[in-house]
C-alpha cells in the first residue's frame, strides 16, 4: 500500500499528522498521573487535549493552565535583527489559550534561553513581553533565564527561544468546553493581524525562495521580515466580555493546524462546522501563490484571516460583533454549526 502524498507542511519539515501521533500518545500517557489526584484541590477536570488543562480549586472555582512558545517566527526576528515585538507573540499565545475555556487569564512566567549573555537582546524582548501582558492585563509574575551555548543555533550570532506558561481562573459552572454546542449555533469570527505565531516553518521556506527577509514587497508595502513580524493580537478583553454579557457555546483559538482544531470542541458529536471564507492580509495570497498551495493546505496550516473564534446562538452574533469591534477588534460570521461531521470551508473538508 503507497503511502498518501505529504503535505507541503510535512515536506517544509513539520508532518502535523506526525505530530498529532505524537500528541495522543503524550496525552495518553501523561492522562494516566490523573489517578496521581483524584479529590480535591488539584483534581484534573478534563482531559489532556484542549486548549488548556484545568483543574479544581475546591471553592467553586477552577484555574485553567497553559504553556506555549513564539515557534520559528524567532528565526524571522532573527534575521531582521528586531526583536521587540516577539513578546507580544509570546503572551499572546498563551493568553489566548487560556481564554478558549473561559477563564480569565490572571498570572504568567516567562522562559527565555539564550546562546549567550545579551543584555541588549534581553531589553528589546522583554519591551514586548510588558507590551503583551499590559495588553492582556495579565502580571508577569516570574521566570526563568538559561544560557544554553552548546544547544542553541538560530541566525546572526543571537540564538534564543522564548516561551511563557499561563494560569487563569474561572467559576466551574461557567467553564466553556464546547459542550453546550449545537446545531444552528453561529461561528464568530474575530480578525487577525497576519499569520500571528503558527504556519512559519512553511511560510518562511516558501517565501524565502525568492525574497529575502529584508526584500521591500510592493503588494505588502513593506520589508517582508516587518510584514511576518506583526505581532498576534490579543483577545483577552473581547472575549472576556463576550462571556461576561452573552451565552457563549464555544471559544477557539487558531492557531496551529488552524480550523482543524475546531474538531476538539465538539469531539465525537454529530456536529460539523461550516466556514465561509473571509476577507484576509495580503500575506496569505502571497504565500499561497509563490508556493502553489491548496485551498485546504491554507486553511489547515494558517488562520487565514481569522485568530479566533466564538460559538454562540445566533440571535446573539450581531451584538457579539459590535462588542468585538467595542473592544477594538474586528469581527463578522463565518459560519455555523450543522449536524454532521468535520470542519468545512466552502465544500473544502478540512478535517
Amino acid at each position: 500500500m503507497l503511502d498518501a502524498p505529504k503535505s507541503a507542511y510535512a515536506r517544509a519539515g513539520v508532518d502535523v499528522v506526525k505530530v498529532r501521533g505524537i500528541q495522543r500518545f503524550m496525552g495518553a500517557a501523561l492522562g494516566e498521573t490523573f489517578r496521581i489526584r483524584t479529590s480535591g484541590v488539584g483534581t484534573p477536570l478534563i482531559r489532556i487535549g484542549h486548549y488548556s488543562g484545568i483543574v479544581d480549586l475546591g471553592d467553586g472555582r477552577a484555574l485553567t493552565l497553559h504553556t506555549d512558545g513564539v515557534g520559528t517566527k524567532i528565526l524571522v526576528a532573527q534575521a531582521m535583527g528586531r526583536y521587540d515585538t516577539v513578546g507580544i507573540d509570546c503572551v499572546a499565545m498563551t493568553v489566548n489559550d487560556l481564554i478558549c475555556l473561559g477563564s480569565e487569564p490572571i498570572a504568567l512566567l516567562d522562559y527565555l534561553t539564550l546562546k549567550r549573555e545579551d543584555d541588549l537582546l534581553v531589553r528589546e524582548i522583554t519591551k514586548g513581553l510588558v507590551a503583551g501582558a499590559k495588553q492582556a492585563g495579565t502580571p508577569i509574575v516570574g521566570g526563568e533565564t538559561a544560557i544554553l551555548g552548546d544547544m542553541m543555533k538560530g541566525i546572526g550570532g543571537r540564538a534564543f527561544d522564548l516561551a511563557s506558561m499561563g494560569v487563569g481562573i474561572v467559576r466551574k459552572e461557567r467553564i466553556v468546553d464546547g459542550s453546550a454546542i449545537r446545531a444552528g449555533d453561529a461561528i464568530i469570527g474575530l480578525r487577525s493581524s497576519g499569520l500571528h505565531s503558527n504556519g512559519y516553518t512553511l511560510a518562511r521556506k516558501t517565501l524565502f525562495r525568492e525574497h529575502s527577509p529584508t526584500d521591500f514587497v510592493s503588494e505588502l508595502g513593506k520589508k517582508l521580515g516587518d510584514e511576518l513580524l506583526t505581532p498576534t493580537k490579543i483577545y483577552v478583553r473581547p472575549i472576556l466580555r463576550l462571556l461576561e454579557k452573552l451565552e457563549i457555546h464555544g471559544l477557539a483559538h487558531i492557531t496551529g493546524g488552524a480550523f482543524t482544531k475546531l474538531t476538539r470542541l465538539t469531539g465525537v458529536r454529530a456536529l460539523s462546522f461550516r466556514l465561509e471564507a473571509v476577507d484576509h492580509p495580503l500575506v496569505f495570497d502571497l504565500i499561497s501563490e509563490e508556493g502553489k498551495l491548496t485551498e485546504k493546505e491554507m486553511y489547515s496550516t494558517f488562520n487565514m484571516g481569522v485568530g479566533f473564534c466564538a460559538v454562540l446562538p445566533p440571535y446573539q452574533a450581531t451584538e457579539a460583533i459590535r462588542m468585538c469591534r467595542r473592544e477594538g477588534i474586528e469581527a463578522s460570521i463565518v459560519g455555523e454549526i450543522v449536524k454532521g461531521q468535520g470542519v468545512y470551508v466552502g465544500k473544502v473538508r478540512l478535517a
